[in-house]
């Protein structure tokens, strides 16, 4: 005898409905990368606009000699702390330099030293803290270093590695790279700990699996969320970093333009011609203040824990 014909009824369907019908509905189609995208913006208003604004700072970095910028180190002492002009969109400062040309190519050494200090901090972090966390004998050895490193404040050693190599942008960045490292490598180790004692582990270091491809395959991929957030304090604290060393004489050189520089250098004058000081000062703001928004949007997403109470509000 032949089995008898399926005659449930899907939920939600009439008993009219029969099942060429539903092989028949088309399928439902996933949420567009645009709708998410918009949900997203919706939760996040904020984050976004914190993205926007360091994409035109970024924009505005690359594309600075389009932007109705002159030559940032000119010099024309006719026409030094005049006000706002069709030539001068923001004025000029005590040696006649456009401050607009020099805002907008300053933002290029903060965008530069911010994502480089960032890249190398957490690339050097994350290698020194995978095997640090794992191996269990190279960690006392490597985190009592990791300490004494983090015991000397970090603008005090930024400033002493200046002095000793000169100042140029590179050692700035490295500079800046070294007390951060630490950081990076107490994070990465903390979940380094946690990780190394799952069962999936466990389990492939007892069939014998390499180290580096146990740290590659199962450890690394749990700390790449963590990292994230961490790159974006990271270049948040480099961009205020090289403007305080910049501010103090012993970051980028005078001749290159710089937030830091720029604040430096009008100081003395802030009476006279206050215009200086406030807009290398704002754009540093914004930009600090746009990172750590977009940190703090990108904790709350990647952190599972976060992201629920986010959405339950």
């Amino acid at each position: 005898m032949s089995p008898a014909p399926d005659t449930t009824v899907a939920p939600g369907a009439s008993p009219a409905e029969t099942d060429a019908d539903l092989e028949a509905a088309p399928p439902r189609r996933p949420a567009s990368r645009l709708s998410a995208t918009l949900a997203l913006v919706r939760r996040y208003p904020l984050a976004a606009l914190a993205a926007l604004v360091l994409a035109a700072i970024a924009l505005g970095a690359i594309f600075a000699p389009f932007m109705g910028t002159t030559d940032p180190t000119a010099l024309a002492p006719a026409r030094r702390l005049a006000g706002a002009s069709a030539e001068n969109w923001l004025g000029t400062d005590h040696l006649g330099r456009d401050i607009w040309s020099r805002l907008v190519f300053g933002a290029r050494v903060s965008v530069v030293v911010g994502l480089a200090v960032a890249v190398l901090a957490i690339v050097v972090g994350l290698v020194i803290g995978l095997f640090t966390g794992f191996i269990r004998w190279l960690d006392p050895i490597v985190m009592r270093v990791m300490d004494g490193l983090m015991a000397i404040p970090g603008i005090l050693l930024a400033i002493a590695l200046v002095s000793v190599s000169g100042a140029s942008i590179t050692t700035v960045i490295i500079a800046i790279v070294v007390p951060e490292v630490p950081r990076v490598v107490r994070l990465v180790r903390a979940v380094v700990l946690s990780v190394r004692e799952e069962p999936y582990v466990e389990a492939a270091i007892s069939v014998g699996t390499p180290l580096v491809k146990i740290l590659w395959r199962h450890v690394l991929p749990n700390c790449v969320p963590p990292l994230i957030v961490q790159a974006t304090y990271v270049a948040a604290s480099a961009m205020l970093t090289e403007a305080i060393l910049s501010f103090l004489g012993a970051g980028t050189p005078p001749t290159v333009p710089s937030w830091g520089n720029m604040v430096a250098e009008a100081r003395l004058l802030f009476q006279i011609a206050p215009w200086n000081l406030l807009y290398p000062g704002i754009a540093l703001a914004i930009t600090i203040l746009a990172v750590n928004i977009l940190g703090d949007a990108l904790r709350d997403r990647l952190d599972p824990k976060l992201a629920k109470r986010v959405g339950q509000r």
